[in-house]
Formats: structure tokens, C-alpha cells, sequence
């Protein structure tokens, strides 16, 4: 730098003694204009040389200093454990009447079990539970669950998961035991959730699915269940007659109620209708309007409905563009209206309840204003609408993916996270214009103490792919080897680890993912596919699946290995798949019926559609008529019925509660891989759904699939001891 500067110095010298000779004449100012550029080109070249000597200087030492070790056996501080016990999930958030942030959070250490958690109260205290141990906060309403308490002052209204009943819980007594609300039915047949407070009446209105008939055809309602009464009582239905429903939201004076409902064969994201309901003195729903979803000659799926504080009814809907935008009801003409259009996502599909996107806050001056969040090409925004102006002022903070908001007088608490901020909850202070964020803080984080393996972590690179359609493309996150203490030899190209997402009408998100980093910082490469059919992109991406499932998600991943091979990034002969549920599917879909993978790992996945249709709950049961079409295509799609197909190795783990893919599924493909004498080998966990939650479990897989490809792809050892399972026809 030295060097560079008095160079400059002199130069500068230069130039003015060459000015000062011809001052006094203004027809030489081209030759002086000449005389600067020269100069400042000259210097600008000898600065860049100079960088570059530096880098060179940098990477040389660098190198010298890392070990050469092929990729996949680097030795790597993230070991299993630590992936595990970064596991716990965030299950939504809400604040007490002092403004103190609660939040729910599964704990992998503790089999999975859900538990409230509120804010410290001073600065350097620890967070309180709120959860006796006793207790556990999760619903199985619609078997994904989602929306499982509501605060509101200092009361919270939860869900049990052990029994599925609605217990109350006053936060700041001093006798906090939860009191059961709802009935004891004798077994967790009836779930609750997506509730909210009726402080007209004393009651909570609440999503109802009841089981005790038939656990494969539910009845879902909107119901009420009292608050004030000494004994417990039957809720009563409310709304009812529809297949499904959610989102039951009351006005400010509880006059109105709206709520989204929608029926077979329809997915919430597919179509689905906002109702309406105006509430008489005695608590019953005397008139209803539908607000949106009922016109045959417009495709929607209105989602959110949420009443300002004034009494206007907003909600998310992808009519007309085909992207969730926010409108409003205008109720004196029964007309929607658009608040602010743009093509990018400000909702997500409802796969749990309890989704909150959107805000209602008031700026210094009162200004009513909405803080939102939206995802454009793979990447979340958080903002300030103002729906008047139609203007949105976007808000500048860490996170790249962002969940839900909460929201107070002065502040935003953002679920979200980013390649370098693991799921996390922050408080977000804003200026007194509302207009832009003053401070960021992490409130919550499901691996606090992760950043520091952050000279490990590699940083996803946003990728679009050519698919198999002419002119047609697809998304996906490639993350590189990335370990600061190993190289490889130069002539050697990483193994390739597909991630085929689960749904499949779902997004993988480039967050930091300490399973992703597991691997890249022990050599292998990680692509994490937004295969056609991907939400975050709108409708019209959204439907590249329908009738093509097994067949266009299929195609995208293979077409993302070979965009990686040719593009030289990774080993063409070393490319393995894997996913979980719908990604499973894929998986097996892909080493059956397509054959650049050399090895997979399929978790809880779906090897026989027919099966599935048969077995799973009714949330999902007529979900895949849509996606797969006629019986002929059923048969020609289940990898199951096609095992002579298979030729490589596959490695399977199945949780033993599983009602969404019974284990029957992965039962049977290991049966049939293992007769036909391929390498095959199948984990069971008991006490485990669908997803595992325990950090054995997760440990466990993570370990295994690693040293399965090592052994049978990979052509390497791993470097953490790890004692691999039995491989049928290998041992």
C-alpha cells in the first residue's frame, strides 16, 4: 500500500507542475483532459496488479498451509451431534401483555417436545419456560399440525399433544398449571388449532378435527369452546360442512368472522373460497358472504384473511397474476381490490396452520401501514406497505428468508434466517416514519452457538438450469465443498449430493442448513432443487407438476446434475440423490426410471402411489389425483412396481408412526431390492412420525448416509469413526 501510495503522490505532482505550464491557455484542455486519463489509467492498472500479486501471495499461502486430502474424507468440526442438537424448530411466536416476546420451541434433546418459552425480562437473565414438564405444545390437526396456542394478555391457550385437548394457562400466576378446556375423549382422536380469542362472548373460536369416527376421514369444523364455564363442555360448531378449514379471524368488535375453507379434490394452494360470516347476539353466524373463491371463471386460492384495526377485511389471493399479492374487501359493494401488485410470493402453501405474513402498524403520525414479507426468485424481502400510496418501503436487514411477523408499536419480530443465520427469531426496531429498520437483534436461534464453524460454511449459489423443455428452466442452491484446513488434489471434481425437497408443493430455501454444511465441509458438493412444481415462483411454476408428478420433478433433478457435470463443478460418475417424503418419492423415482445417480438415500419416501392414495390421512388423500392422473399413470409411476429398473445402491429410514407413508412402503422396496441383489439397507425408528424429531435419530441417519455413499460411491473414507450398518448383498 505504501508502494501504491507514493506512486500516487508523484503522479499527482506530475500533474500539476504540467497544469500550471499551461494555465494560461485554455486550448490545451484535451491535451491536459489526456494527460489525467493516462494517468489515472496507469495508476489504476499498477493498483490492480498489485491486488492481484496479493491474492495470488494469499491463495499461495493458503494452500500451503491446507492439507490435501481427497473430497468426502475432510475432517470437519460439524460433526452428527452438533447437526442434531441444532435441530430445534421454531413453531411460531406471539407476545404477552408486558410486550414480551413468547415463542414455541421442539427440542431434539428431549424426543422432540414442544415447549412455550418467553423473553427475559431483563438484560443477561435466561429465557423462562412457560410449558410444565409434564406438557407438550402440539397439534396433529390435519397431521402436520401448525397454529397449536394463541396468547392473549396473560392468558395462553395450547394444544396437548399426548391427548390433543385445549388447555389454558395463565402466564404470571403464580399457580400456572394449564386447565383442561375441551373434553376427554379417551385417546387423541379430536385436535384443535389456528384458534383465536372471542372476548365478546368469552369464548375461543377454533379449527376442529374430530377422528373419533374415522381416522381417515375426519370432520373438520370451525368451533367455540367456552372460557368462563366451571365444567367442561362439548364446543360447539360454529361453521361446518365443508372438508376443510382455516384461518377463522374476528373483527376488532367481533361482529364478523371471516374464515378460508375449500374441498377434495382441492389443496389449499390449489383452490380454496373466503367466507364472511356475520355473528347475531347469541353468538351464532346469522348471514355469510363469500369474498373470494367462488367465481368458476377465476382460479384462486385466497389465504390470510386478517381485519385492520378499522374494520377492513385484507387477505392474500393469486387471482389474475397468478401470484399471492394482498387485496381487500370492500364490503359496502362487496368488490376486492388489489393493495399492491407485484409478481412475487407474500404468502406460502398451507401445509401447517398459523401463518402470519403480514402486520397492520401505525407510523409516529398514526399512518396506518402494513410490514410484510414477500419471496422474488429465491430470495425473501421484508417491507413497509403503504396501501394508500401503493409505495413499499423495503427494509434493510440480515436475513435472506423470511417466515412470520409479529408485530408491536415499535418493533417487528421476524422469523427468518440466512446462509449465515441459522432459524431465527429477531427484533427488529424501526425509525419513528416506520420507513426503515433502526436496529437488528437476535431474540432466538434454533443453533446459537453455530457461527462459529462460520469459516466452514458454504455459501449457496442461486442457480437457473435448463430443463428438458425447450426454452424452459428450473431453480435450485448449489452449495461447494468448503472447508478452510483441506484441499483437493487439482485434478479431482467433488461428489454430488442432489437435496429433491418434500411436498412435493413446497421450496427448498437457501438458509443455513448445518445438515447441508455437514457435508460440504467435508468435500462433497450440495445442489438443493427447486424442481417445476416448487411454490415460491407463482401458479404458473407452481402447475408444472399437475398430472406430472414422477415425471417433470423427476426430469429437473437429473437436469441439475448434468447442468453441474457439464458446467464442471462436480464428478459425473459420483452423483447421489436424496429426499424425504414427496423427496423420497423422487429419489426412488429417479434411480428407477432415469440413471445419472449412482446411489440414493430415501427417507420416509413413497414407493407405491396406489398405496399411498389407500393409507394416507385425508388432508392429502385426493392430493395426488391431481398430481399423477389416470390409474394407468398410478401403475407406470410407482417405483415399486418397477424394481428390475433399479441398478444402483439405495439406503432407506422409516419412522414406525408414520400415517402419512405407512412404513408398509419402505418395507416393501427393501424387500424387493434385497431379492434382486442390489445393496440395499432399511433404518426403523420407533416413536417416530413422519419427520424424526429425536436427536439420535437424527444423528443416526445423517451418519449413516454418509458413510453408506462413502463405501459404495465415494471411493474414499470418512473421517469421523462411524460404525456403518449392515448393507444386504454387500456384507
Amino acid at each position: 500500500m505504501a508502494l501504491s501510495l507514493s506512486s500516487s503522490v508523484a503522479s499527482i505532482t506530475s500533474f500539476s507542475a504540467y497544469w500550471s505550464s499551461y494555465s494560461s491557455s485554455t486550448l490545451c484542455l484535451n491535451r491536459v483532459t489526456r494527460r489525467l486519463i493516462w494517468i489515472i489509467s496507469t495508476k489504476k492498472q499498477k493498483q490492480q496488479q498489485l491486488l492481484k500479486g496479493c491474492k495470488r501471495m494469499a491463495t499461495s499461502a493458503l494452500n500451503q498451509e491446507r492439507s490435501t486430502a481427497p473430497y468426502g474424507s475432510w475432517k470437519s468440526p460439524i460433526t452428527a451431534d452438533v447437526v442434531a442438537g441444532a435441530s430445534k424448530r421454531l413453531g411460531g411466536t406471539a407476545l404477552d401483555s408486558h410486550g414480551r416476546l413468547i415463542w414455541l420451541e421442539s427440542r431434539p434433546a428431549e424426543a422432540g417436545r414442544a415447549v412455550l418459552v418467553k423473553e427475559a425480562e431483563k438484560l443477561g437473565e435466561e429465557p423462562v419456560d412457560i410449558t410444565p414438564k409434564d406438557f407438550a405444545v402440539r397439534t396433529v390437526a390435519q397431521e402436520y399440525g401448525g397454529g397449536a396456542f394463541r396468547v392473549s394478555g396473560d392468558t395462553v391457550i395450547f394444544s396437548n399433544y399426548k391427548d390433543q385437548r385445549l388447555y389454558q394457562q395463565f402466564i404470571d400466576s403464580k399457580d400456572s398449571s394449564p386447565k383442561p378446556l375441551t373434553p376427554d375423549y379417551g385417546g387423541p382422536v379430536v385436535s384443535y388449532a389456528d384458534g383465536v380469542f372471542d372476548p365478546r362472548f368469552n369464548r375461543f373460536v377454533t379449527v376442529r378435527e374430530n377422528r373419533r369416527q374415522s381416522s381417515t376421514n375426519a370432520t373438520t369444523e370451525i368451533v367455540t369452546v367456552r372460557l368462563a364455564s366451571d365444567e367442561i363442555q362439548e364446543p360447539e360448531v360454529l361453521v361446518g360442512g365443508n372438508d376443510f378449514y382455516a384461518f377463522p379471524r374476528l373483527d376488532p368488535k367481533g361482529g364478523r368472522i371471516a374464515w378460508i375453507e375449500w374441498s377434495h379434490p382441492n389443496m389449499p394452494w390449489d383452490k380454496t373460497e373466503l367466507w364472511v360470516g356475520y355473528i347475531s347476539d347469541n353468538g351464532e353466524i346469522y348471514k355469510r358472504i363469500c369474498i373470494a373463491g367462488s367465481d368458476p371463471t377465476v382460479v384462486e386460492s385466497p389465504t390470510e384473511p386478517k381485519w385492520s384495526s378499522s374494520g377492513e377485511l385484507y387477505f392474500i389471493t393469486d387471482r389474475k397474476s397468478g401470484f399471492w399479492n394482498l387485496h381487500k374487501w370492500v364490503e359496502y359493494d362487496n368488490k376486492v381490490v388489489s393493495v399492491y401488485s407485484l409478481d412475487a410470493e407474500f404468502s406460502r402453501p398451507l401445509w401447517v396452520f398459523g401463518i402470519n405474513s403480514y402486520e397492520f402498524i401505525k407510523s409516529h403520525e398514526g399512518k396506518s401501514l402494513i410490514a410484510c414479507c414477500y419471496r422474488k426468485k429465491g430470495r425473501s424481502y421484508l417491507g413497509i406497505l403503504d396501501d394508500v400510496q401503493g409505495t413499499i418501503s423495503l427494509l434493510d436487514i440480515p436475513f435472506t428468508d423470511i417466515d412470520n411477523i409479529t408485530s408491536t408499536e415499535c418493533y417487528l419480530y421476524v422469523e427468518g434466517a440466512s446462509a449465515t443465520h441459522p432459524s431465527s427469531v429477531a427484533k427488529v426496531t424501526l425509525d419513528e416514519p416506520k420507513s426503515k429498520a433502526v436496529e437488528f437483534k437476535i431474540i432466538w436461534s434454533s443453533s446459537p452457538d453455530c457461527l462459529k464453524y462460520k469459516s466452514y460454511f458454504s455459501l449457496p449459489e442461486f442457480i437457473e438450469f435448463p430443463t428438458e423443455v425447450p426454452g424452459q428452466t428450473a431453480y435450485a442452491y448449489f452449495y461447494p465443498p468448503s472447508n478452510p484446513d483441506y484441499q483437493a488434489g487439482q485434478e479431482e471434481k467433488p461428489p454430488l449430493l442432489l437435496r429433491s425437497h418434500g411436498g412435493p408443493t413446497a421450496e427448498t430455501r437457501a438458509l443455513l442448513n448445518l445438515n447441508i454444511q455437514y457435508w460440504t465441509s467435508r468435500g462433497w458438493a450440495v445442489v438443493d432443487v427447486n424442481y417445476g412444481g416448487s411454490t415460491g415462483y407463482g401458479r404458473e411454476y407452481r402447475d408444472r407438476l399437475l398430472g406430472t408428478w414422477g415425471i417433470v420433478d423427476v426430469n429437473d433433478c437429473c437436469s441439475c446434475a448434468k447442468f453441474l457435470v457439464d458446467t464442471g463443478k462436480v464428478d459425473g460418475e459420483r452423483l447421489c440423490i436424496t429426499g424425504g417424503s414427496a423427496g423420497g418419492y423422487t429419489t426412488l423415482a429417479a434411480l428407477a426410471f432415469r440413471n445419472p445417480f449412482k446411489a440414493g438415500a430415501s427417507l420416509y419416501g413413497v414407493a407405491d402411489l396406489n398405496l399411498l392414495r389407500a393409507e394416507t390421512h385425508k388432508f392429502e388423500s385426493h392430493y395426488i389425483d391431481n398430481l399423477v392422473g389416470s390409474e394407468k399413470d398410478y401403475f407406470e409411476r410407482s417405483p415399486m412396481n418397477f424394481v428390475d429398473k433399479f441398478s444402483c445402491p439405495i439406503i432407506l429410514f422409516q419412522g414406525l408412526e408414520d400415517k402419512v407413508v405407512p412404513p408398509d412402503q419402505a418395507r416393501k422396496i427393501y424387500q424387493a431390492l434385497k431379492e434382486k441383489g442390489l445393496p440395499v439397507a432399511l433404518v426403523e425408528y420407533e416413536g417416530e412420525q413422519h419427520g424424526f424429531r429425536k436427536a439420535e435419530n437424527i444423528k443416526f441417519t445423517l451418519e449413516q448416509q454418509m458413510v453408506f455413499f462413502a463405501r459404495l460411491v465415494g471411493h474414499f473414507k470418512v473421517a469421523d469413526e462411524i460404525t456403518p450398518i449392515r448393507i444386504d448383498n454387500v456384507d
